[in-house]
């Protein structure tokens, strides 16, 4: 019998800026800068907390949120955003890119049939890329939808407690 699953051996960090940073897998505990490796450790005990050790100087570490394959972290002191891909959606995330500079508005569709349980946005009001926009519930799940762009949500059709089908309008965002 064959094992069918993916074997991924590359992934890619994508900044908040959209730099792209690649890593193999299986992580390795070093890190190349220039034609030097460092070897790097991630530590955790009860007095410093998590921490990374490079150099033998300790940088605390703190995964401040985390939603599907967005982080956020705080890395000695320092915010950092960025979002794990794998090679497949790394392509996808740049065709759909491509497609999305040429329109004005997004339109945020219902991607299942489900009941509105919150709807987290007002006409007018500002949202990023990533940001939660309405609470679906469907087969006893709530599922975040989110916004997809950066911009001002112009329309908001969805309405607590009802029920909407596959593609139903459920918020517009003029970019």
């Amino acid at each position: 019998m064959t094992n069918n699953k993916l074997q991924v051996k590359k992934l890619y960090s994508l900044t908040s800026e959209k730099k792209k940073y690649s890593f193999s897998l299986p992580l390795k505990h070093s890190i190349r800068i220039g034609k030097r490796e460092y070897e790097v450790k991630l530590k955790s005990d009860e007095k410093f907390g998590t921490y990374i050790l490079w150099k033998n100087r300790k940088y605390p570490v703190e995964i401040v949120r985390s939603r599907q394959n967005k982080y956020e972290i705080l890395f000695n002191d320092i915010s950092y955003t960025f979002t794990v891909e794998t090679p497949f959606s790394l392509q996808r995330m740049k065709v759909l890119n491509s497609k999305m500079g040429k329109a004005e508005k997004e339109d945020i569709k219902a991607p299942m049939p489900g009941k509105i349980i919150d709807v987290l946005v007002r006409e007018g009001s500002s949202v990023l890329r990533g940001e939660p926009v309405v609470i679906l519930e469907a087969m006893k799940m709530q599922n975040e939808i989110l916004s997809p762009v950066n911009g001002v949500v112009t329309k908001v059709v969805a309405r607590v407690n009802t029920n909407v089908m596959k593609d139903d309008l459920l918020v517009e965002i003029k970019l």
